[in-house]
């Protein structure tokens, strides 16, 4: 199995499969409504909403340190703002969650497999610079932990209602 393949499987193994860890994505966002994905409970920093629109926002950072730029932050921010709670933008956004993750593995699937234990072009100081597996198996840590975020979120919230 090629490197693409093993990257692609681990990363649908998260979004919708059967992690060992529990729920997946796709099935733990199918339970959030709304007005859960706006609200912020007592000590919270961030909402379900903001949470979601973070891993979109470095899942576009991964594709575009993939198709070759230098890395930086998001180009739609680190954390960007959620808005007035509305159903249908909160729809929009779980559906871009599964819009640039069918992206990003279009171009995992088209990574040249000699290019994967090449560092990315990071000229930010940081060290040690990561590979391109390193990178997208970064995101896929990334996911599980706001997942982690989301659902207790997801549970706070329920004990408000």
């Amino acid at each position: 199995m090629s490197t693409s393949e093993k990257l692609i499987n681990q990363l649908n193994e998260v979004l919708a499969g059967n992690p060992w860890y529990g729920p997946n994505v796709y099935d733990t966002l199918a339970k959030v409504g709304f007005e859960a994905a706006y609200e912020k409970p007592p000590g919270s920093i961030h909402n379900i909403a903001g949470l979601l629109l973070h891993m979109i926002a470095w899942t576009e950072e991964v594709i575009d340190r993939l198709n070759g730029k230098t890395a930086s932050d998001p180009a739609s921010g680190d954390w960007p703002e959620t808005g007035a709670p509305d159903e249908q933008k909160w729809q929009n956004y779980v559906d871009d969650l599964k819009l640039v993750n069918v992206n990003l593995q279009g171009v995992i699937s088209k990574f040249p497999d000699e290019q994967w234990s090449e560092q990315i072009d990071d000229q930010r100081g940081f060290t040690p610079v990561a590979t391109y597996e390193e990178l997208v198996q970064g995101l896929i840590q990334h996911h599980i932990y706001h997942l982690g975020q989301i659902s207790l979120l997801l549970r706070i919230t329920q004990i408000y209602e």
